[in-house]
């Protein structure tokens, strides 16, 4: 399995994973022409892209989707209450509404619910034989019911949001600061550090801090306070990496 993150932050976020048969995105932002370019960076064209998993309708997350599908065909999975903000797929064919397990040879995907002010909002893992591969982010929360199926994945695309001093004094208006900080917002560098201590196990090769706010946090700021709840809560653990929003992270092979 290789992952590789093409963009991550508000201005728009896609995720490559490829399988040994298979070639995924997770999510579609940026634009198209930013996707194509990162694909053929990579050698791929986007009609060889075979499923797009949809994690909720924000634009950050969809915006590529229109142009995208006009020109490839490729199964997208979503929740089926998506279908509110995403009304112009209701002409594609290639759509998949399942929300439990689903095998395709040695390929599972599951979808797992997360919490976000969007419609059937939701993350993923992947699994290829002994590899795992785990996306979480725009989430407020993660349910501790969660943390068994969550734990001891090989490689984790994991939400550290904002820093929540920065946060509280940006010159966001105070609505959108609590949006931010609430259960249906951003999980902070803390919160992902503590989350990540419970989640990590002997499988796993390698994190990727996700989804950071050019405002309101620092990839320093964000890799140091991670690193430090990790140490915190008895976690030795230093294979953490920073995405960014418009630098594709090289592939992580497990």
């Amino acid at each position: 399995m290789l992952v590789s993150v093409l963009a991550s932050g508000s201005e728009g976020n896609s995720t490559l994973i490829q399988t040994k048969n298979k070639k995924i995105l997770i999510d579609l932002g940026m634009n198209n022409k930013y996707i194509t370019t990162m694909l053929g960076e990579l050698g791929i064209q986007p009609s060889d892209i075979d499923y797009v998993l949809i994690t909720h309708t924000h634009s950050d997350h969809t915006g590529a989707m229109k142009t995208f599908f006009k020109k490839n065909e490729p199964f997208v999975f979503l929740d089926e209450k998506m279908m509110v903000d995403l009304d112009f797929l209701s002409d594609y064919k290639n759509l998949c509404f399942d929300s439990g397990e689903l095998v395709f040879d040695d390929l599972i995907i599951e979808p797992f619910n997360t919490s976000h002010d969007a419609p059937g909002s939701r993350g993923y893992i992947i699994k290829e034989g002994d590899s795992s591969f785990v996306y979480v982010t725009d989430t407020g929360y993660i349910n501790y019911k969660l943390f068994d199926k969550l734990k001891n994945h090989s490689i984790y695309v994991f939400e550290s949001n904002h820093d929540p001093e920065l946060l509280m004094h940006s010159k966001y208006p105070a609505w959108l600061r609590n949006r931010i900080a609430s259960d249906l917002g951003h999980l902070s560098n803390d919160q992902a550090g503590f989350y990540l201590s419970k989640l990590i196990g002997p499988k796993t090769k390698e994190v990727v801090l996700a989804h950071l706010s050019k405002e309101n946090n620092d990839p320093d700021i964000a890799l140091n306070r991670v690193s430090e709840c990790l140490r915190d809560n008895d976690v030795e653990f230093d294979n953490i990496i920073v995405a960014k929003q418009r630098e594709r992270v090289d592939c992580i092979e497990v």
